[in-house]
């Protein structure tokens, strides 16, 4: 086995050839569903939100079918509500109840684990019913109560690193969920605060981030946002996805998160920083073929 160490101040980073080697048995029972690889790095990827049951559908079947080509351990993944909007005109979502109810029947369908965001410790109970994974928005990562509540429900939780957090300080959220008794945790990069309106991607994050003992995902869309203050429509540069990508890959990332959608300018919620869905299956033949060299 290779081994690929990362020097990294003081410390000593070595991320192994399989995630499920060196991570906690629950990455191995979310996928036993499923036939992959175990050298493969982990998709999450789904519309930024439920728009209808027949879209999602046509997402879950299309990325299904390509990561069962490739060897990839598939998440699906869709919001069943967007809580974090910049205008109060912008689509939240076709109702809670009805949402979550698509999304279960996705994985049902397809006997796919699935994840989506809450917002409020509330939601976690309510979610969490239908979903293997909560996520944490970025926004959120610090909030304690919310941490404590999707870990008190026993389902895995992914906390997406905050725009204005270090790599380092995301500790205290695996600290925080892991003291409120769940040690099923994910942590998502997902960009840094540059200006006012633009991200960039710290890629030591990556082995930063695993250092605390966590799988460690690539956002590769929302790290591409370019937040509009003025216009009330977050922008975003899609055609940079795939040198994000494989630079996460080529750095360490044991996963990859990618929103993806038919037809991106239709899209009612982040369509300018998603990937068109015919585009995913040349992109991940790619990134399968940067894994393999890298281990």
């Amino acid at each position: 086995m290779k081994i690929v160490s990362y020097s990294l101040d003081h410390r000593l980073v070595k991320p192994t050839c399989t995630i499920f080697a060196a991570m906690e048995k629950f990455l191995k029972d979310l996928f036993q569903g499923q036939t992959y690889d175990e050298k493969n790095f982990v998709l999450i990827a789904g519309p930024c939100v439920v728009e209808s049951e027949e879209m999602i559908m046509e997402i879950a079947d299309k990325v299904y079918s390509i990561c069962k080509n490739l060897g990839i351990p598939y998440i699906f993944k869709a919001s069943y509500r967007k809580a974090n909007r910049t205008s109060g005109s912008s689509f939240t979502g076709l109702g809670d109840d009805l949402a979550l109810g698509m999304i279960n029947h996705v994985k049902k369908k397809f006997l796919l684990p699935a994840t989506t965001d809450i917002h409020a410790k509330e939601e976690a109970v309510l979610a969490g019913q239908h979903v293997d994974i909560l996520q944490i928005p970025a926004f959120l990562c610090r909030q304690t109560d919310l941490l404590e509540a999707a870990a008190k429900t026993g389902k895995i939780v992914n906390v997406k690193k905050g725009q204005f957090v270090s790599g380092d300080a995301m500790k205290f959220a695996v600290d925080k969920i892991r003291k409120a008794g769940n040690d099923k945790i994910i942590l998502t990069e997902r960009g840094t605060t540059f200006g006012y309106q633009d991200l960039v991607v710290d890629y030591r994050s990556i082995p930063v981030m695993r250092s605390h003992g966590v799988p460690v995902v690539m956002d590769c869309t929302h790290s591409l946002q370019q937040p509009n203050q003025s216009a009330g429509i977050t922008g975003g540069n899609p055609q940079m996805i795939e040198t994000i990508a494989k630079a996460a890959i080529a750095t360490g990332a044991d996963g990859l998160f990618i929103e993806t959608h038919p037809n991106p300018a239709v899209a009612k919620s982040d369509g300018a920083n998603m990937l068109k869905l015919d585009l995913l299956a040349p992109l991940l033949e790619k990134l399968t073929r940067i894994r393999k060299a890298v281990l």
